[in-house]
């Protein structure tokens, strides 16, 4: 028998054992329950097809790429019409989507456009605007939340979160929830407060208003399309805003969330910031509740569900805010938002209710998102899966982290296209 004849059958078998290991996996994501009970993180990343979102991928801009306004989405061209009316037409773009502001001249002193990037200002200057939310009213209290899902693999931390009775405002990008919309799902399911983080995670107020309108206009159709709700609160990458997407947002029905302290968890490997600076800049924030800075106005600050490094740090600090706050609650609960979303069968608790242990949210999601995967084992680059890798999700590993592991594979793939915005 020749070594070719031997060769080939093996090769054939090894071939159909990758074939049967791939459908094994996609199986485990023929729901939110299943996909929730996942604890590989190479598992959790593998692409999956979900039919009520890859069906309609043509209906949205391309996974990771700016949003634009597609042509034939009737409603949002309506929508944007309407609206445009109330967009300040003296406001113009300012710098490059990535952030690079070489060239742009304004005015910090007098702060026309309450620019935040560059002034901090959450005060609008265009009337009719509500001032942005960069802290809670309630005492003591921690205004909850994480940018940048869902990330593929955060079932260890979302399990963290359930095992700790604790809430969260999760932000979410609309790419990533396209990529992996059962994982959005569970982020409903489990309670936890759903707002927009924008489609493709740029600097809003370089993008025009058509475009910075379809960043959001998106965002919120694939959220409703994976969860059967619709937010009413959003928070811009980097805090990137002024009194231009103020306007945009708020016709939008979305309230604008910031922060006054800033983790710079997903600063680690970039200009030489150090886990260690991230444990330092935590440790700020808590000298502050026990100093007594949040007596009379709670806080929020800026953490990420971005990879292993952000989630396990929060898991680590965790403890260290449960002792310096009275409260760690999502941020609309801290505003007695009770209302979440567009649809009116789903609500979150008071505050009052919250302390008191119903920490439960009233009503679900019946929508697409409630349906069960009904494509095939893979992805075809056009579902709800696209393969895209999940943008801005670096692959950093915190040092000596055990509780949470994320799939090298998948997360390289993320580092890659992190690495292709911010070299926009």
């Amino acid at each position: 028998m020749s070594q070719s004849s031997v060769l080939k059958p093996l090769a054939l078998a090894l071939l159909a054992t990758s074939i049967f290991a791939t459908t094994v996996l996609a199986q485990d994501h023929s729901s939110e329950q299943s996909e929730a009970q996942i604890n590989d993180p190479t598992q959790e990343c593998t692409p999956y097809y979900y039919a009520p979102s890859g069906s309609q991928i043509s209906n949205f801009p391309q996974i990771w790429q700016p949003a634009t306004l597609l042509p034939n989405d009737t409603a949002g061209q309506a929508m944007w019409a309407n609206i445009s009316k109330s967009v300040p037409t003296n406001i113009q773009p300012k710098g490059q989507l990535n952030g690079s502001t070489i060239g742009t001249t304004y005015n910090t002193v007098a702060d026309p456009d309450c620019w935040w990037t560059e002034t901090l200002c959450t005060q609008p200057k265009l009337p009719g605007l509500s001032p942005d939310i960069a802290s809670v009213p309630e005492p003591l209290t921690m205004g909850y939340g994480f940018d940048d899902g869902p990330n593929c693999s955060h079932n260890a931390f979302y399990d963290f979160l359930a095992q700790q009775n604790q809430k969260a405002t999760l932000f979410y990008i609309g790419s990533n929830v396209m990529d992996w919309p059962l994982e959005a799902q569970r982020g409903l399911a489990d309670g936890h407060e759903l707002c927009v983080h924008t489609w493709s995670h740029r600097y809003m107020t370089a993008f025009s208003s058509e475009d910075a309108f379809a960043e959001l206009w998106y965002t919120m159709q694939a959220i409703k399309l994976a969860t059967g709700v619709t937010p009413t609160c959003w928070r811009p990458p980097f805090g990137d805003i002024d009194d231009r997407i103020r306007a945009i947002a708020n016709a939008l029905g979305l309230q604008t969330i910031i922060w006054k302290f800033d983790s710079n968890d997903w600063r680690v490997g970039i200009n030489g910031i150090t886990e260690a600076d991230v444990d330092e800049d935590y440790q700020l924030f808590i000298s502050n509740a026990t100093s007594g800075a949040f007596n009379t106005v709670g806080g929020i600050m800026l953490t990420h569900e971005l990879n292993n490094f952000t989630m396990q740090t929060a898991v680590d600090e965790y403890p260290k805010l449960k002792s310096a706050f009275q409260h760690i609650v999502p941020v609309g609960v801290a505003l007695n938002k009770t209302r979440p979303y567009q649809e009116a069968n789903y609500s979150l608790p008071t505050f009052e209710q919250y302390i008191a242990g119903q920490i439960t949210s009233n009503g679900s999601s019946n929508g697409s998102g409630s349906g069960s995967n009904s494509g095939s084992g893979s992805s075809s680059g056009s579902g709800s899966s696209s393969g895209s890798g999940s943008g801005p999700n670096a692959g950093s590993t915190k040092s000596g982290a055990s509780a949470l592991t994320v799939g090298g594979a998948a997360w390289a793939l993320f580092s890659g296209a992190l690495l292709a915005t911010l070299a926009l």
